[in-house]
This record gives structure tokens, C-alpha cells and sequence, in this order.
């Protein structure tokens, strides 16, 4: 499976993920000149920007490794964006990352179209 591919079913299997948790789902791949966010979904208490980092394995380290403080700065950024394009105050957006791996055997864990997924809130 190619990194597309994979990466496609790591959002899909997130947004059914966050729909799980009640979350409603506002956009899908949200674009601008400065990029793009994965979800922005609302929790039922605020707006929340979603990154996705979906690996097949950690032999490059983990999904989170890949969030570096300057992917962060810009996440925040893409935040902001979103925000006023939506008429929502900035500061009340949260940013989140959902790390997603093959799943295996692993009680405790939620596991969703294959996938084990660890959510991180207000990680920015």
C-alpha cells in the first residue's frame, strides 16, 4: 500500500473515530496557501483541528516524531485560519494530533479499520 493510500485510510478511519466519540465533523482536508489540516471537527464544547499521522511501523520512529515544533508553529497558524475564515474566536480552537498504526492484539487500545489510534489533546 503506498503512503496515499495509507495516509486516506488513516483520516477515514480517524473520522470515524472522533464521530465514535460524538465529535461532528466540520471539514476534511481544509485548504489554504499556507496548507492544509487533516479534520476540524467540534467536540460538543469547542472547535478542534485534527492531525493525522498515519505510519505502517515505528522503524522511522513514531507518528508523533513527525510533528516537529515547526510543523506545530504551523498547525497553530492553519488553526487561526480556519477560525476566521468560520467566525470562530482563534483561541478557541484546540489542536490535536491522532497517531494511527496497524493494530495489533493490544487490549485497552482503539482499534478502527485496522488501525490502533492514540489521541493526544491540546498538544499545541
Amino acid at each position: 500500500m503506498n503512503n496515499t493510500i495509507l495516509g486516506r485510510r488513516g483520516e477515514d478511519a480517524a473520522s470515524v473515530y472522533l464521530v465514535e466519540l460524538g465529535w461532528t465533523i466540520l471539514d476534511r482536508n481544509w485548504r489554504c496557501r499556507q496548507g492544509e489540516i487533516d479534520i476540524v471537527a467540534h467536540d460538543g464544547r469547542q472547535h478542534v483541528v485534527c492531525e493525522v499521522k498515519t505510519r505502517k511501523n515505528t522503524m522511522l520512529g513514531t507518528p508523533f516524531e513527525a510533528i516537529t515544533p515547526e510543523k506545530a508553529i504551523r498547525l497553530r497558524r492553519l488553526a487561526w485560519r480556519w477560525a476566521a475564515q468560520h467566525g470562530v474566536p482563534g483561541a478557541a480552537v484546540r489542536v490535536d494530533a491522532l497517531c494511527l498504526l496497524p493494530a495489533e492484539p493490544n487490549p485497552g487500545h482503539d482499534v478502527f479499520d485496522g488501525f490502533d489510534i492514540e489521541h493526544l489533546r491540546g498538544v499545541i
